[in-house]
């Protein structure tokens, strides 16, 4: 089903924005789209804009669980970091796949080319767009023969969320394609309008909406929950960031990005595409922007992870 773990690293995106698409439409009625193809409708969680939504009464008290107080953004894309994915066209020839997590998984055959790119870290994320279905196609784990998949099919016209308890290919139930920074974007267009993925650190074994689902394993008072929404503040300065990194923080201010995984420590890993054209000394100026700086949006109804 894929590509060797090197092979992978070499994969970058096979893919292309659609910037045209959108021609004539203005700005406030657009929403990000792929391919040609919505990436969730316009009033989707996704591509909503939070930026004069309230702030959470215990914004403070999440973000000093999450290493406010000493840590920095940090890009988990660019070199041979980031997430890969392809378009294929509808009549893609599908494959049977295998789940570790059946119940929780949309059974196969995935419309996954021979050679389907693979995430270069221990996750080994896959992500394919069928372009005309405008449905994306997404494991966990994946590798060619054996058991240990987490599969999720999004529909990207309709934007139905997983069901309540669900995961997905991320430990929050949440797609991984929507949530990415992507150079089409970013660059060419430069504007996302979409929220952003990020891995945080120990999260609760609870969720919020847009999230379904969690794998963490502490009950702090204040650890987040998946699907967390924190965003950039207002008041932050940009006027020293250019480039693909000014785009991103822009829209950190507006839409903001939402926990989605988890790894050891205490991280910021802001999720991004596999890509060979970002410019590394663009994506670094993320790092100097502190914890600090953000706040967490309102949350809705916490539920106890399952």
């Amino acid at each position: 089903m894929a590509r060797s773990l090197s092979d992978a690293a070499d994969a970058g995106v096979i893919a292309a924005g659609d910037a045209g698409a959108d021609a004539g439409v203005p700005p406030s009625q657009r929403g990000p789209s792929l391919a040609g193809c919505p990436v969730f409708p316009l009033e989707n969680a996704w591509n909503r804009d939070v930026s004069s939504e309230p702030p959470d009464p215990h914004s403070a008290d999440y973000l000093a669980f999450m290493g406010s107080g000493s840590l920095q953004l940090h890009p988990d894309f660019g070199g041979p970091y980031g997430q890969p994915f392809v378009v294929v066209p509808a009549d893609q020839a599908r494959v049977p796949v295998s789940f570790l997590y059946a119940s929780q998984s949309e059974p196969g055959p995935y419309p996954f080319p021979p050679a389907v790119p693979i995430q270069a870290n221990e996750d080994r994320h896959a992500t394919v767009l069928v372009r005309d279905e405008c449905r994306i196609y997404e494991t966990y784990n994946t590798y060619a023969s054996g058991s240990g998949f987490r599969g999720a099919i999004f529909d990207l016209v309709s934007g139905a969320p997983r069901p309540d308890g669900w995961t997905s290919a991320t430990a929050a139930g949440l797609p991984i394609l929507p949530g990415l920074a992507r150079y089409d974007e970013a660059v060419e267009q430069g504007e996302i309008r979409h929220a952003l993925a990020f891995t945080a650190g120990g999260t609760a074994h609870a969720y919020v909406a847009p999230a379904t689902h969690s794998s963490g394993s502490t009950n702090a008072a204040y650890a987040p929950p998946m699907g967390l929404r924190v965003r950039l503040r207002a008041d932050f300065d940009l006027s020293p960031f250019n480039g693909a990194s000014l785009a991103i923080l822009r829209a950190l201010q507006k839409y903001g990005m939402f926990v989605t995984d988890t790894a050891g420590g205490q991280f910021w890993a802001v999720a991004g595409t596999h890509d060979a054209r970002w410019s590394i000394s663009d994506t670094d100026q993320l790092k100097t922007v502190p914890v600090s700086a953000f706040e967490v949006v309102q949350l809705g109804t916490v539920h106890s992870g399952q």
